[in-house]
């Protein structure tokens, strides 16, 4: 695994699936050159948006979006399943390696109950996994995976290693999934997902460059549910993807169970910054009854769209396609 894989490894994969226009366009947006950090908590997305911290200045250069790169900070990521069979059981194995030490990282700090966070997303955004590896001793992970559709995926590997100072980083790589491959346009922005009998609502806008607020209500049966269960120590999960190039955004909610301020639903909050225009495809892991369900959302960072989300102040939601 080398430091100069990155981007074009995936513009690659792209270009194969999509055609080279769809490739470019999403990979070579000019706003990629303005980004800001990628992995957010709920209240340190608010404090950095506040402070400028990712703006870019005259003469500095920001870090791209989590998730475009395979190597970053010192650690690579190494996927020895480059590709699997649509629709057959399969199971993915790979590492965290340090680039100085060249030796599979096995130390790993423990954040909202895992070491590491592994999400699997289709290049058309249709197919989201939040899966759940197991590290071997020698820093190899791995996990059984079972995805319905061919074409381009990413792998994103999110963690923060077990060292003085450091920092989180999500590192992806380019996974093929074999067989007739039929991508699929960007699903439409709606305010309402459907998932299981459950009605989930989203309120607020994603915005470029600057910290906000979005809301989600879960209810079923047309009832509030109040009785969310904690999942990886909270009362839900939200991972952004940016269209095009699945620039990475990871943020947590604002609070988490037992703060004695959180309630258990019906409504989770998040603050987020997008860091640029563009379509975004939002991901919501949420737990009740037992089991963990996902709603999926289309937002615009940057102008008005119909059928956005609105915020309850009344501000249209922004779309910058």
């Amino acid at each position: 695994m080398h430091t100069g894989l990155k981007i074009t490894a995936f513009a690659a994969a792209l270009a194969a699936t999509f055609g080279s226009a769809y490739a470019v366009g999403g990979v070579m947006d000019p706003a990629v050159a303005e980004q800001g950090p990628s992995h957010q908590d709920g209240h340190g997305a608010k404090e950095a948006a506040e402070k400028g911290v990712g703006e870019k200045s005259a003469g500095e250069a920001t870090e791209l979006p989590g998730g475009l790169q395979v190597s970053q900070g010192g650690y690579a990521l190494d996927l020895s399943t480059p590709r699997v069979e649509a629709g057959e059981p399969a199971e993915l194995r790979f590492a965290v390696v340090d680039e100085d030490t060249s030796r599979k990282v096995t130390a790993f700090r423990r954040e909202h109950d895992k070491e590491l966070h592994l999400i699997v997303a289709s290049s058309d955004l249709t197919t989201y996994r939040h899966l759940h590896p197991e590290r071997a001793a020698d820093g190899t992970w791995s996990t059984p995976v079972e995805l319905p559709e061919a074409g381009g995926y990413r792998v994103f590997a999110d963690f923060t290693p077990d060292v003085k100072n450091a920092e989180g980083i999500t590192l992806g790589a380019d996974l093929a999934v074999s067989g007739d491959a039929r991508p699929e346009a960007l699903p439409k922005a709606e305010r309402t997902a459907t998932v299981d009998g459950y009605e989930v609502t989203l309120d607020g806008a994603l915005r470029p460059g600057a910290g906000s607020e979005l809301k989600l209500e879960v209810e079923k049966d047309g009832k509030p549910v109040t009785d969310l269960q904690p999942y990886l120590g909270a009362y839900g999960h939200l991972v952004a993807l940016r269209a095009g190039d699945l620039a990475y955004l990871h943020v947590h909610p604002n609070g988490e169970p037992g703060d004695g301020r959180t309630k258990p639903g019906p409504e989770v909050s998040f603050t987020a910054t997008a860091p640029s225009k563009g379509a975004y495809r939002l991901f919501l892991d949420f737990r009740h009854e037992g089991k963990v369900r996902t709603a999926a959302f289309t937002v615009h960072a940057g102008g008005a769209a119909a059928g956005d989300p609105v915020p309850e102040n009344g501000e249209s939601a922004e779309h910058g396609h």
